[in-house]
C-alpha cells in the first residue's frame, strides 16, 4: 500500500502542512513535533517522491513576485533588482501580473502556494491584503515591496510615498502655481493614497487649490483619457501633477495633440522617474524612487527569511524620494510673459505679412 503524506499526518497527530513543513521547512516546526513525525515516517516507510525530496534538500529553490502593471517600466526595473539578487542566491522568480486587481492578485497567492514557492515578494493592490495571511499559514515567508509594511510580521521596502506627494507640489509652489490639478489612481491603491496625503499636507501649508481627478487606472491610456476631464475643468489649473509617469505622459500626449503648449500654458509634473522620462516629447519632471535598488533589497530581506539566517529579523526599509526637474515645469509669471510675446510678436508679424505670417 502506497504511504501518504496525508497518511503521516494523522499517525503522527499534526496537520499536513505541518508535516510537509518537517520536510521542507524543518527550520520552523518544533524540535518535538518533528520528532515525532520522522519517527511515524520511520515506522509507516514512507518514501517522499521525488518533487518532496528535492524541496527537501533545497534543489527547488523558487519566489514568487507579484506586482500590479508587469508593462510599467517602474515594475520592470523592480523586477530585475529581485531577479539579479534572486539569481546571487540560485533561486528562480515567477512574475505575477495583477493589473490592479484585488480578484487575480487572490488568484495568484493560491497558484504561488501550488508551486510551493520558498517566498513571496508583493506590491498589494489594496491597503488591506489579508490573503498575506494565506501565505504565511502554509510557511511562506513574505516581503512587501513598494508597500509600507502595516505589522511586524513581514519584511517591507518603499518609498516615503507621502513626502514624495508633498515634494511635488512643494516644487509647483515655488513656480508659483496655485491652482494645480491632482490625477491620482483609485483611493484603494496604497501608493495613491499616500500620495495623496502628500499632496493635501502641502496644498494646506502653501494655500493652494486643488482640483483632484480619479482615474480607473495607472496606465498612459489612462492619463489620455483624463485630459477631457482637465480641460473641463472651471478656472482651469496651471500645473498638473500625476500619481506616475504613466499617467503623465498620457496627459502629456493629449494635451499636446490639443495644441497646449507644455509647460508654457500647463506644467506637469510624474511620479516614479521611469525611463522613457527624460526622452518624452517635452522631457518629464519626475518624482524619483530607487525602482532597482527597492527590488534588490526587498529580494535579500526575502532570501534571508527564507533560509532561515539566526542574524534575520523583521525590517522595515523606507527610503527617501528626490524631485527631478526638467523641462515639462516652469515658472507661471515666465510663461505668462513668454505667452503675452508670442501672442504679441503673432500679431504685429500678421499685420506684416498678412495670413502668411510665420509662426
Amino acid at each position: 500500500m502506497t504511504i501518504s503524506l496525508r497518511d503521516i499526518a494523522k499517525k503522527a497527530g499534526v496537520s499536513v502542512g505541518t508535516a510537509s513543513n518537517v520536510l521542507n521547512r524543518p527550520g520552523i516546526v518544533s524540535p518535538e513535533t518533528a520528532k515525532r513525525v520522522h519517527q511515524v515516517i520511520e515506522e509507516l516507510g514512507y518514501n517522499p517522491n521525488g518533487y518532496v525530496k528535492q524541496m527537501s534538500a533545497g534543489h527547488s529553490r523558487t519566489l514568487g513576485l507579484v506586482v500590479p502593471n508587469v508593462s510599467n517600466p517602474f515594475f520592470a526595473e523592480v523586477a530585475r533588482g529581485v531577479e539579479d539578487a534572486a539569481a546571487k542566491k540560485n533561486y528562480a522568480v515567477f512574475i505575477c501580473n495583477t493589473g490592479e486587481s484585488n480578484q487575480r492578485e487572490e488568484r495568484f497567492m493560491s497558484v504561488l502556494i501550488e508551486q510551493m514557492v520558498k517566498g513571496v515578494l508583493i506590491t498589494p493592490t489594496s491597503l488591506k491584503p489579508a490573503h498575506i495571511k494565506m501565505l504565511k499559514e502554509r510557511g511562506i515567508s513574505v516581503t512587501l515591496i513598494d508597500a509600507a509594511g502595516k505589522t511586524s510580521t513581514e519584511c517591507s521596502v518603499s518609498v516615503n510615498d507621502v513626502r514624495g506627494g508633498e515634494i511635488a507640489i512643494e516644487h509647483l509652489a515655488s513656480l508659483h502655481h496655485t491652482n494645480i490639478a491632482w490625477v491620482c489612481g483609485p483611493a484603494t491603491i496604497p501608493q495613491a493614497a499616500d500620495r495623496s496625503k502628500g499632496v493635501a499636507a502641502a496644498a494646506k501649508s502653501h494655500k493652494l487649490k486643488i482640483s483632484s481627478i480619479t482615474t480607473a487606472t495607472m496606465t498612459f491610456a489612462a492619463g489620455e483619457e483624463a485630459v477631457e476631464q482637465f480641460l473641463a475643468l472651471e478656472n482651469r489649473p496651471t500645473a498638473i501633477f500625476c500619481a506616475n509617469d504613466l499617467l503623465a505622459l498620457g496627459m502629456m500626449r493629449g494635451l499636446l495633440a490639443r495644441g497646449i503648449r507644455i509647460p508654457d500654458e500647463v506644467s506637469i509634473i510624474g511620479y516614479d522617474d521611469i525611463e522613457f522620462a527624460p526622452s518624452a516629447a517635452v522631457p518629464l519632471t519626475s518624482i524619483a524612487q530607487p525602482a532597482y535598488q527597492l527590488g534588490t533589497v526587498a529580494a535579500q530581506l526575502l532570501l534571508s527569511e527564507c533560509e532561515g539566517i539566526e542574524t534575520h529579523a523583521h525590517q522595515e526599509v523606507n527610503f527617501q524620494p528626490e524631485l527631478v526637474v526638467r523641462n515639462s515645469t516652469r515658472d507661471v509669471a515666465s510663461a505668462r510673459a513668454e505667452a503675452v510675446v508670442r501672442r504679441e510678436y503673432a500679431h504685429l508679424a500678421t499685420s506684416y505679412f498678412g495670413s502668411s505670417a510665420p509662426a
